[in-house]
């Protein structure tokens, strides 16, 4: 039974207040051990004397991963380099033409094929065929002039290779 006095209410009183700082208290510790894992999140396990040095460490850290990307960085470009210089010494540039060489009815058998880097250097294969025989030139070209004078086809083959151009379709005998 509850003393209506004026000692039970102010007992009744004082057991409110202690219950809420009771549970006031309760949801302080439970937001100070959330700070707590949050803070080992960002921190770490080990123990440091504050969040400067904490954060001086990490700076530290970034500097030296920053050296050591710019290390990589460097030696990729170097990498990068090579291969750029092996490239430009393989095929870049490629055409085909074919042609009748004798005007015959035998249809456009022979060929002109030119293969070059990007100096514009490498060979012409020209492949003459005829009914009872065949002929193979090849003619070497070297910063975009040929060693030899080409023929027109040739320089047709040289020019769509340059362009980048498919050949022209051959007409179509009926």
């Amino acid at each position: 039974m509850v003393d209506s006095s004026t000692a039970g209410i102010v007992a009744l009183i004082g057991c409110a207040v202690a219950l809420a700082a009771l549970i006031v208290a309760v949801v302080a510790l439970v937001r100070l051990r959330r700070l707590r894992a949050d803070q080992r999140v960002l921190l770490g396990t080990a123990p440091a004397d504050d969040l400067v040095e904490h954060a001086a460490r990490i700076e530290q850290e970034f500097r030296s991963l920053h050296a050591y990307v710019g290390e990589i960085a460097a030696r990729l470009d170097g990498r990068l380099g090579t291969a750029e210089i092996r490239l430009d010494g393989t095929i870049a540039h490629r055409g085909l033409v074919r042609f009748d060489a004798y005007n015959e009815m035998s249809g456009q058998q022979s060929v002109s094929i030119a293969l070059l880097d990007a100096m514009q250097s490498g060979i012409i294969l020209t492949s003459i065929h005829h009914r009872d025989q065949a002929r193979l030139y090849v003619k070497h070209m070297a910063a975009g002039e040929p060693e030899y004078p080409l023929s027109p086809e040739e320089v047709e083959a040289v020019r769509v290779a340059l362009a980048g151009e498919p050949p022209p379709e051959p007409p179509r005998l009926p």
